[in-house]
């Protein structure tokens, strides 16, 4: 990538090929950059090759199955804007990709895949929220992110299996905090938590901007969660990253903090080691020089898909591949500890969540105790029962 707008070809050499040319399976990585204020913390300041670094070390893993059944896969990264993504999109599409793996946020996402429309399927790898998987569900689009709710069921469980079930929520003022802020409540109704206060934190422009503006926010913290009702810990959503980081330690009364602070809900952490993840975890560190962070993980999972798919059926065809992948004998490995398998309903990636600190693994849920008459996996997020998608036929 050699600029924020730009197009850079990805492929991984064939090392050993059939008679026969090898069959080309092409996708793309459309990641959205939006402006905005700096993370609260230098140490979460974004890499140029986020996403795309899971991406190219997908396209490695990909071919070293495909290599040997006449498959080449390659991947076309482009990094965009708002204002361009479209126009960038519908270039990747003349181009006949039929696979478009997406780094943007939820309004931007549903754009991009009204617009592909039954050119292409989306694999939405950042965008979080219910409404993309309930009433703004699209036939067209496979969610590998996990949602808020699969995120707010990973930590409730583990919370009322610490017997912490009285929160004190508090809710950031901007729409992505509202939307966490509803999947923990209905999380909390779901599995018998009580919320025994709600506040929210008005975001007022000042904070990050300025090291005074830092200093502000942390003062304000123990005055802003004084006299809250008796509680067993403090659960914060703050999807925008304004305060929630300044919670952990500077809270009135002595309470663990959990949500996007303190016990974070995650789909993947850099100290995860089990199941095969230290060497995966390895091999991402030698390829990009740093850990790999969700964005890497959620884009070579989408990315896994498509080989997963190409290598179980023998076809490079798209249609093929795409039925597959929403078929119920489709599963990939994704270093969770088991198979991960798509819902039908909504078209959301069944995963487990990993629940965790700055530094380390605590535990990863679902929770032995809640139990499924179909898949565990399926205690997390919305249940067929539940769901609020409709699929429309393009």
């Amino acid at each position: 990538m050699t600029s924020m707008v730009g197009l850079v070809a990805l492929t991984s050499p064939i090392v050993a090929q059939t008679a026969a040319d090898p069959v080309l399976i092409p996708a793309a990585v459309l990641r959205v950059d939006r402006e905005g204020l700096p993370p609260i913390s230098r140490l979460d300041l974004p890499p140029d090759d986020l996403g795309f670094s899971g991406a190219r070390l997908a396209i490695e893993d990909n071919d070293t199955t495909g290599r040997f059944m006449g498959q080449d896969f390659d991947a076309t990264e482009v990094a965009t804007t708002p204002d361009a993504a479209m126009a960038d999109l519908d270039r990747l599409l003349s181009d006949g990709i039929a696979f478009v793996v997406v780094l943007a946020d939820d309004q931007m996402t549903l754009d991009l895949a009204d617009r592909a429309g039954d050119r292409a399927l989306i694999l939405n790898a950042l965008a979080r929220g219910d409404r993309l998987r309930g009433a703004d569900c699209r036939l067209n689009t496979i969610h590998v992110a996990p949602s808020h709710a699969m995120m707010a069921d990973g930590l409730t469980q583990f919370l009322m299996w610490k017997n912490w079930p009285r929160w004190f929520l508090i809710e950031g003022s901007h729409g992505a905090d509202t939307d966490f802020a509803d999947a923990l409540r209905r999380s909390a109704v779901k599995f018998g938590a009580k919320i025994v206060e709600e506040r929210i934190y008005e975001d007022t422009g000042g904070a990050r901007r300025t090291d005074s503006g830092h200093a502000q926010v942390q003062k304000q913290m123990p005055v802003f969660t004084q006299r809250a009702a008796e509680h067993d810990v403090v659960v914060a959503a703050d999807e925008t990253d304004i305060f929630a980081a300044y919670l952990p330690y500077q809270t009135w009364e002595p309470r663990p903090v959990a949500g996007s602070a303190g016990l974070v809900p995650r789909s993947w952490h850099p100290a995860m080691e089990a199941w095969g993840a230290s060497q995966f975890q390895n091999r991402f560190e030698a390829l990009a020089n740093r850990p790999m962070r969700e964005e890497d993980y959620q884009t070579w999972l989408a990315l896994r898909l498509i080989g997963e798919a190409a290598t179980r059926t023998g076809s490079g065809d798209p249609q093929t591949l795409k039925d597959f992948m929403l078929s119920q004998d489709f599963e990939v490995a994704g270093f969770k500890g088991q198979k991960l398998t798509m819902r039908d309903w909504d078209h959301q990636l069944r995963q487990p969540i990993l629940l965790t600190t700055g530094q380390l693994m605590i535990s990863v849920s679902p929770q032995e105790q809640y139990l499924h008459q179909t898949s565990q996996l399926d205690t997390l997020g919305t249940d067929r029962p539940e769901t609020e998608c409709e699929f429309e036929t393009p």
